[in-house]
């Protein structure tokens, strides 16, 4: 009988932790993934000595404002100014503004009615769960360190023109034969030049972009840009990714671009959209 009890009285133990645990990998997944997040909608660096070589899969490109596709360009620039931040940092702020805020009164009451054993439990609870978070921390943070760094340029490079668009011309990208999902001005993908570019990138590959080594973003080939001169290596990119190389209002802009690796998970989709087999 005192065994079958002690058996019961673990299980009881473990089953009170699962909570904890669970609260803990759920916290970190979101951390990881906020700081996944970051990684690929802010321009990096591949180091003030370092310089484009050819070898290294690098080829020139242009980019521009736009100027021949929007007639309206200050009423865009206008737009996209007042919205730029993301849609996941809007999401954010919209909750922070409707969360009621709390009390101080009702949380002094409850302070000083709190007993001593009660306090005593809560600690005891907050070193269990931070324990919990510590092991989940890194058992996560040792896939996330590879998914991360997970995208890799390689091959050979080129310079490019480039552009951003925005609007209807983001709807149903042509690399789908029945789009489901279409670029926001917040995602990380671009269009390439509809004919006469004999070895442009393929539907879903990776490129890296870099205007300098100082500011370089990893953009996804969704869609193709009917709007570009035919034979240019012209990159539509949209507006996320093109601020992180340049203010919209430039002109005429020319970068390195080369290709990239696939992410080895961690996959961003509203950033890329719908991940293909």
């Amino acid at each position: 009988m005192a065994r079958v009890t002690l058996i019961s009285t673990l299980l009881l133990t473990v089953l009170s932790l699962v909570p904890f645990l669970t609260t803990a990998t759920a916290a970190d997944i979101s951390a990881f993934q906020a700081a996944l997040e970051r990684r690929y909608t802010t321009a990096h660096s591949l180091g003030d000595t370092y310089q484009f070589d050819p070898r290294d899969g690098w080829q020139t490109v242009n980019v521009s404002n736009l100027q021949y596709k929007y007639n309206h360009l200050d009423d865009s620039l206008d737009t996209a100014d007042s919205s730029h931040g993301g849609h996941l940092s809007t999401r954010t702020n919209n909750k922070s503004k409707s969360k009621p805020k709390s009390k101080a009164k009702p949380y002094a009451k409850t302070q000083s009615n709190a007993k001593p054993h009660a306090n005593a439990k809560t600690q005891s609870d907050a070193k269990v769960s931070n324990s919990a978070s510590s092991k989940a921390l890194n058992v996560i943070g040792s896939s996330f360190k590879s998914i991360i760094n997970s995208i890799k340029a390689i091959g050979a490079s080129e310079p490019v023109t480039i552009t951003w668009y925005t609007g209807h011309d983001l709807l149903n990208p042509s690399c789908w034969d029945n789009p489901s999902w279409a670029p926001t001005d917040n995602s990380f993908a671009c269009a390439l030049t509809l004919e006469g570019w004999t070895n442009k990138p393929k539907c879903f590959g990776f490129l890296e972009l870099c205007n300098t080594p100082k500011k370089c973003v990893f953009v996804r080939v969704v869609d193709s840009c009917a709007g570009c001169a035919k034979g240019s290596k012209h990159v539509d990119l949209t507006q996320a990714a093109f601020k992180q190389l340049a203010d919209l209002r430039t002109g005429l802009l020319t970068v390195q671009m080369r290709a990239a690796t696939q992410p080895n998970g961690g996959w961003l989709k509203e950033l890329w959209g719908p991940e293909v087999n």
